[in-house]
């Protein structure tokens, strides 16, 4: 059975070979419109493609690339509502990789009225790390389609495994080191990831004060699911959950407090805003 679900956004069952040897040549993330920036570390300008897999004894779907859940814009879409400040006439505008104390935060939906920022909320995305090599699965399937690979990929017993334990462990840090700077603005961040991920952590951690949803809260948990839709899969929002700092430092025994002022963040975001960072809905 082929593990690799889905290569370069397109669902790897029912496709003619023509199709995927133009495809793994375009090396387009239809996500990212763009070409994939997951490459191969010893050959860079082989993008690699792999957005899922079909992983366990439940032969699950499990997203293993976070641009995977940028589908139809769903999650900034499903971020509309903490901004509180937003009205009609307003445009929204994506901006990516916000500088904050504790980080980056990956992509910020912001209300602007003309040239001023009215509100935002950050939005995290995170998927499930793996352990070992998925290129051998891609490249056994390439092969079975015709497509010429090297034959030392598609014959390497090198395996894959899901790396739950660390993603689970180093994903509330990270929200940690961020949910401070935006409580403390009171402001919003999202995170996005998918639903099996979402309860892994639920069962290591302690969730306690992690519940709700409740708009008042600074940190949003969005899980989504892939469900099956004709030949391919289809992300949907399936769980929202909320809390606020104290939630987090709760859930990992930890304290801590990172404050920043607001004026800088929208300095940030002011200066990044243009036609190209206009939110566009669709593929």
């Amino acid at each position: 059975m082929n593990r690799v679900t889905e290569l370069f956004g397109r669902p790897t069952k029912g496709r003619a070979s023509a199709h995927w040897a133009e495809l793994v040549r375009g090396q387009w993330c239809p996500y990212l419109d763009t070409r994939c920036t997951k490459v191969r570390k010893s050959q860079p300008d082989v993008s690699i493609g792999t957005c899922t897999v079909r992983h366990g004894s439940e032969q699950r779907h499990i997203v293993i690339c976070p641009h995977r859940l940028l589908e139809r814009s769903q999650v900034f879409v499903d971020s509309i509502h903490p901004l509180t400040l937003h009205e009609p006439g307003n445009e929204l505008h994506v901006v990516n990789e916000l500088r904050v104390p504790g980080g980056r935060v990956d992509h910020c939906l912001v209300s602007v009225r003309g040239t001023t920022v009215v509100d935002f909320v950050g939005i995290e995305l995170q998927t499930i790390d793996t352990t070992g090599t998925v290129w051998p699965e891609r490249q056994r399937f390439l092969q079975s389609k015709g497509i010429a690979v090297d034959a030392a990929d598609a014959e390497s017993a090198k395996p894959f495994g899901m790396n739950w334990k660390m993603t689970a462990k180093t994903t509330p840090v990270q929200m940690h080191h961020k949910a401070g700077t935006f409580d403390h603005i009171g402001k919003h961040l999202v995170l996005a990831l998918q639903d099996h991920l979402l309860h892994y952590m639920a069962d290591q951690f302690d969730f306690a004060d992690i519940g709700g949803p409740h708009l008042g809260d600074a940190v949003h948990f969005h899980a989504y699911s892939l469900s099956q839709k004709g030949s391919g899969l289809r992300l949907a929002l399936a769980e929202r959950l909320s809390t606020d700092e104290s939630g987090i430092a709760r859930c990992l025994g930890l304290a801590a407090s990172r404050n920043v002022d607001l004026s800088q963040i929208i300095s940030q975001l002011e200066a990044r805003i243009s036609s190209k960072t206009v939110l566009r809905i669709g593929p």
